[in-house]
């Protein structure tokens, strides 16, 4: 360090010496776990290692007999805290080697304070929203006995009909990745044994969410370069964040079943990744081998998955069945064992469960406490989705009655979306409960009709009543969607318009000419085209949790300005799906100059140029909704857009800048969207892919330059012939507020 500033050499120094303690103390913890692990491992039985590779239900009759005889690694499903701590203690206490369980619950978006579905909190396209949502939920579970969460489920899709959309972060690679890499940063902290942690399960491995026809657990039929660059990304993305665990899909792979796919699993995860972690069963997805016609019974299904290297099965009992069978006909080697057992009690170890077991020594908050709750709020308020407004939102000052009405304004159960197990609809509040308590300290008059029992009741109640409120009423606020029930595992739609009478109420109400405000809550995205030309004015809330309707009051009166982006396409019909952003260009690429629509051919027409491009003659190739949309109150200018340098090599950094400026009246916050494409390729590449986005508060007349820097080795993709490669050639970049629309520049990428 000769000849450096002193101050410099004394930074070096203090560097080299924390880098030097981290190294040791990481080593060191590591000597530790792998010497308790050993040291285990040596002492067990074949019959209790088997054992740690268990997952049984809360409802398995002999559970506790089993605990005792240490011939369970895990339960799930276990709501009861004084349970969850005697399960804990048997294990701890009366088994022979004393081995903690790992106790596992679905908190999927919250525990008991709900936070938006999933697909609504990408919608918040707010990184660090999603990291707080996590650490609560992580918290509430931990004050409960939990260490453990079959989530964040980080499946791409491209199909609204396919129910558990609403569990994904959506359509796009980029956006499942950060935003699972996130949840898995809340739910795991910077140290897993710090009792208020919990370990983070990434869902599904893999390809779950390509269904084919949008139909839960069908079969995923997926080219080897769309698995490899928009299914697997996210995955790679939540490994590098440290997921503790990863679970496995109960779909098959053009042909194998994902629970027992070698390549998958031990070729690409295990020894490609180099992943350590725990890898899970879904629920007796093991036993579904046989099921899919791949294996001829349970315990060959057994050998597929230990061959696979899963870990743990969820429920049923191949493993235990049949696994010391296997090794007695030399099928499947004891070490295979060892090698998952290892996995399991390193993650109990790095849960600190050996030290602490019953998650002791933490002060936690009260569950739904006000600071949760008001997190919940704020999450709801950045995901709600602006899709059209024709100046009847905010609430006009001289608005003084209102009539609410539709089957989700007071609906506090199915305001929370699904798969939640925890949370309460006694602890929502709807925004029936909020709209009142804002116009009681306003002065404003409120009407309430539910007009549907249900959001797919066919048959408008008491039409006559709603008809005389909305001609008294100033405006119309209208709730529309769908049930919490309609979508979620297992309930997937062919028709994914709006259910049951909805249609029918929305021309009702907007009979008498009042200004319709439409708020739609969710679990996926619903085509209402049809709907669309009588509201003047549209919300898309999802499922907005425990606190939808403080959230939502505060944007329809204006005390914030809506800011949420669509994370998933929305179609005009059902029959386009799917429809995406990121979709090839084909060789003859549609536009409005060659789209014929079906009403403009004559009737006598025999012969007709159709256009002769990729498009359908009655719903043309534009979806309702482009991906990365969202309206605010205000308006916004992007201008200036710079690249640093519009020739790179492969490594080099991409820098790209552009100006936001607030043009509007009011402060609000605006997502600024970078995309990229490759013109050509050893394969051809999407028309556009996001790279990067930043979300920018501004106030009224303010201007940001914002800088994006990329590395042209991200800007690769994955070739089966080629491994990962970045290619030299021509790229074009937009800087934007949506997928469709942008400021354009050109690049180079040379050799």
């Amino acid at each position: 360090m000769k000849g450096l500033p002193y101050k410099l050499t004394g930074i070096l120094l203090l560097a080299f010496v924390l880098f030097s303690c981290a190294g040791n103390y990481a080593s060191e913890y590591e000597k530790q776990r792998d010497q308790k692990v050993e040291t285990l491992l040596q002492e067990m039985t074949l019959e209790e290692k088997i054992g740690q590779l268990m997952q049984k239900n809360g409802e398995f009759p002999q559970l506790r007999e089993y605990i005792e005889d240490g011939l369970v690694g895990s339960i799930l499903n276990v709501p009861d805290p004084k349970r969850v701590y005697e399960l804990q203690r048997l294990a701890v206490e009366e088994s022979r080697l004393g081995i903690p369980l790992l106790v596992g619950r679905d908190v999927i978006h919250g525990f008991k304070t709900i936070f938006p579905i999933p697909l609504g909190q990408a919608a918040s396209w707010n990184v660090d929203l999603v990291e707080d949502g996590a650490r609560i939920a992580a918290i509430e579970a931990a004050s409960q006995g939990i260490n453990w969460t079959f989530a964040p489920m980080i499946d791409v899709t491209r199909d609204p009909r396919w129910g558990r959309i609403a569990e994904s972060f959506g359509e796009d690679p980029f956006l499942n990745g950060v935003f699972g890499a996130a949840m898995v940063r809340g739910f795991q902290g910077d140290d897993l044994s710090n009792p208020n942690t919990i370990a983070a399960c990434a869902k599904h491995y893999a390809a779950y969410g390509w269904a084919e026809g949008g139909r839960d657990y069908n079969t995923a039929n997926i080219p080897e370069s769309e698995l490899h660059n928009v299914v697997l990304p996210p995955f790679k993305m939540i490994i590098d964040a440290g997921a503790a665990s990863i679970m496995t899909a109960f779909n098959e792979i053009n042909g194998i079943p994902a629970t027992g796919h070698v390549p998958l699993m031990r070729d690409l995860l295990r020894q490609e990744w180099g992943y350590e972690g725990v890898v899970l069963s879904d629920w007796r997805s093991l036993e579904q081998l046989v099921i899919h016609g791949y294996s001829p019974n349970e315990k060959e299904a057994t050998y597929e998955g230990m061959q696979a290297t899963l870990d743990m099965e969820m429920v049923s009992t191949g493993y235990e069945t049949y696994l010391p069978e296997l090794i007695e006909e030399g099928r499947i080697d004891e070490s295979q064992i060892d090698d998952a057992v290892r996995r399991i009690l390193g993650m109990k170890f790095d849960l600190g469960l050996f030290e602490n077991p019953y998650g002791l020594g933490e002060d936690f908050p009260e569950l739904l406490h006000p600071s949760h709750l008001e997190a919940s709020r704020q999450m709801a308020i950045e995901s709600v989705v602006m899709l059209k407004n024709e100046d009847v939102l905010p609430v006009p000052e001289h608005v003084r009655s209102i009539a609410v009405i539709g089957p989700l304004a007071d609906a506090p159960h199915d305001q929370m979306g699904t798969w939640v197990f925890d949370g309460e609809k006694e602890h929502s509040v709807t925004p029936l409960q909020s709209i009142r308590e804002f116009a009681g300290d306003n002065g404003l008059e409120v009407y309430y009709h539910r007009a549907l029992q249900l959001s797919r009741s066919k048959e408008i109640t008491n039409a006559d009543a709603i008809l005389r409120d909305v001609n008294r009423a100033d405006m119309v606020l209208l709730f529309l969607g769908e049930e919490s029930i309609l979508s979620g595992e297992a309930h997937s739609l062919a028709n994914i318009d709006l259910q049951g009478a909805q249609e029918e109420l929305v021309e009702l109400v907007s009979g008498p000419g009042k200004p319709v405000a439409a708020v739609i809550m969710a679990g996926r995205p619903v085509t209402f085209e049809k709907a669309e030309p009588y509201m003047d004015a549209v919300l898309y809330a999802w499922h907005p949790g425990t606190m939808a309707g403080p959230a939502l009051t505060d944007i329809i009166f204006g005390k914030v300005s809506p800011s949420g982006k669509l994370p998933v396409t929305f179609p005009r019909h059902v029959g386009q799906i799917p429809i995406y952003y990121n979709h090839k260009n084909t060789g003859k690429p549609p536009s409005y100059e060659s789209w014929v629509h079906i009403d403009d051919i004559p009737e006598e027409a025999v012969q007709y140029s159709l256009g002769n491009t990729a498009h359908y003659l009655d719903y043309g190739f534009e979806p309702m909704y482009p991906f990365g949309f969202g309206l605010t109150y205000s308006s916004f200018e992007l201008e200036n857009p710079e690249l640093e340098n519009p020739t790179l090599q492969v490594g080099d950094t991409l820098r790209a800048s552009v100006v936001l400026q607030n043009t509007g009246d009011v402060e609000a916050a605006e997502v600024v969207q970078l995309y990229t494409r490759q013109l050509f390729g050893s394969l051809t590449r999407p028309v556009k892919e996001l790279r990067d986005f930043k979300k920018i508060v501004l106030e009224p007349g303010q201007s940001r330059e914002v800088v994006f820097e990329i590395n042209t080795q991200d800007l690769g993709f994955h070739n089966p012939d080629k491994g990962f490669v970045t290619e030299p050639g021509d790229y074009h970049l937009w800087l934007g507020t949506d997928s469709r629309d942008g400021l354009k520049k050109e690049f180079e990428i040379t050799r």
